[in-house]
């Protein structure tokens, strides 16, 4: 990970934070910081709500680059990402399909599924699923968790039949694509992945200790009592797997820029892929920045280098300091 990023080479940068999906209080969050990095280090970075503000006035705003801040959907779905790319305005992050690739948890599954990759077994529930059937396939406990959400919000781990028709009305409420998935006990880890295509590297694995293993949206961003663990303390060769095995599925979906692989490893010691997000948190509670000041990397470079790395991706054109 290269640390030498010329802010006066960023241009006029716009932080596109906020937005309309169930996760804007984070990126609310995540994108002030972002900002204040920028700014911190000269950069003309202006913040941009797209819940409050007309795409026609991100338009007129002469911007040489976005980083997108926003997280869930129309931010992390290829949503503003086609918009930027009609706008002609380089973006950090995946382009279009990898971002809608990744946002469909299904879609996601079944991508690395056609490559090998390791990942629990799921059904698709839709209104009238048989709940025997489902239960059959993937035992008890299992997750219910619709397809295109982040942030655990409208997961449940559905310990009892009878549990299961009440997770995926919840479920419901979120997205009409809901998944059951294969519940795997172990250990929880994430892996930020960096590049692109062949370039594409992964940051040290952080290693997850949530109260009574209880990954959930308070213990992710509000409660303080989740331990993170950076180095993972993981052996070397076992690190090196799961790292490789993440840019793999980084690779597979197409992700450019920067994501992060959540994996849970089983009580055998066989990693699972659970999931990729594309448009990581960057709060003070977030993984991405803890992991890069573990390569030696602090909060200011990462934004920076992040920055750095905005393109428009359906032209394969690079920035260049113009538009």
């Amino acid at each position: 990970m290269t640390n030498s990023v010329d802010p006066k080479n960023l241009g006029k940068v716009v932080v596109l934070f906020g937005g309309r999906s169930a996760e804007r209080e984070v990126s609310l969050k995540s994108g002030a910081m972002v900002l204040a990095a920028l700014q911190r280090n000269g950069v003309d970075a202006h913040g941009f709500d797209p819940a409050e503000r007309g795409m026609i006035e991100l338009a007129q705003g002469g911007f040489d680059r976005a980083v997108i801040s926003l997280h869930g959907r129309f931010g992390e779905d290829g949503t503003i990402q086609g918009v930027l790319e009609w706008l002609n305005i380089p973006y950090t992050g995946s382009g279009v399909t990898a971002s809608a690739l990744a946002m469909d948890k299904i879609l996601t599954k079944a991508a690395w599924i056609s490559q090998g990759l390791s990942t629990p077994d799921y059904v698709r529930l839709e209104p009238g699923f048989n709940v025997d059937a489902v239960v059959k396939r993937l035992g008890l406990p299992l997750i219910v968790k619709p397809a295109q959400e982040g942030s655990t919000l409208g997961l449940t781990k559905v310990k009892t039949v009878e549990q299961l028709q009440a997770a995926f009305e919840l479920a419901f409420k979120y997205d009409p694509n809901v998944l059951a998935e294969k519940f795997v006990s172990g250990q929880e880890l994430t892996v930020p992945v960096m590049g692109a295509g062949n370039s594409a590297y992964a940051l040290p694995v952080i290693r997850i200790q949530a109260p009574e293993g209880n990954y959930d949206y308070h213990n992710k961003y509000i409660g303080n009592e989740t331990k993170y663990f950076c180095p993972s303390g993981l052996t070397p060769e076992f690190e090196a797997e799961v790292q490789a095995l993440c840019v793999k599925a980084y690779q597979v979906l197409g992700c450019a820029g920067w994501g992060r692989a959540d994996v849970l490893v089983d009580e055998g010691g066989k990693p699972w892929l659970l999931e990729m997000n594309t448009s990581p948190g960057m709060t003070d509670h977030s993984l991405v920045p803890m992991s890069a000041r573990a390569s030696g990397v602090d909060y200011d470079q990462l934004v920076l280098q992040i920055a750095a790395s905005a393109s428009l991706k359906a032209s394969g054109l690079n920035v260049g300091g113009t538009r």
